[in-house]
């Protein structure tokens, strides 16, 4: 058997409240998009795709490693929307603001060990941290191809309906988490949750 796993930062729960307040008036009249469940947003640290089930031991340790290496809670910001990726954009997104680069330590950090030990293929395109909230239907004739395609970071697409919400936080913690696929939509699975002080 194999499970579908991804490392992730978690979010507090005022970010996420925030995130889905900022949402809603987007996506009513945006039948296109389907919004990310709010306790499944997240920030992805790396994607680990399909691995044998015996494996989420070993990579639940490691994650345990990385995270206690970590010094202290990064602290973020929510930055500016945008659609990702840049040519058919497929979600819409909110950057986020590394205020003292510890997030970039970290995920550097973790991908350097997932590397060594086989877990992990580095992506040819430099890590942009952002949040998903929400993602285009399937076979959707989507009005966000229309919008302006102004080049943001590592090939994303800056959107053009207002500002994100001015929020200031922490990293809460670290976790692995497995994907739950199906037609009712993804669910999300920890298996390891590691606080950050």
């Amino acid at each position: 058997m194999k499970a579908r796993l991804f490392v992730a930062l978690e979010l507090p729960d005022v970010v996420r409240e925030a995130l889905v307040a900022w949402r809603a008036p987007l996506l009513r009249d945006a039948d296109e998009l389907r919004a990310v469940a709010p306790e499944a947003l997240h920030v992805t640290l790396a994607f680990l795709g399909w691995q044998p089930e015996e494996a989420i031991a070993p990579l639940a340790e490691l994650v345990d490693s990385c995270a206690a290496d970590c010094d202290g809670a990064p602290g973020l910001a929510l930055g500016t929307p945008l659609w990702l990726p840049r040519r058919r954009p497929r979600v819409l997104a909110i950057a986020l603001e590394d205020r003292h680069g510890q997030l970039a330590v970290l995920q550097e950090r973790l991908v350097e060990r997932l590397m060594i030990d086989g877990w992990y293929a580095p992506e040819a395109r430099p890590y942009l941290p952002h949040v998903t909230v929400a993602r285009v239907r399937a076979r959707a004739p989507t009005r966000t191809r229309e919008l302006p395609t102004t080049a943001f970071g590592s090939g994303g697409a800056a959107f053009g309906d207002g500002a994100a919400p001015e929020v200031v936080f922490d990293g809460t913690a670290v976790v692995l988490y497995r994907s739950h696929l199906s037609s009712a939509g993804t669910r999300y699975e920890p298996l390891s949750i590691n606080r950050l002080a």
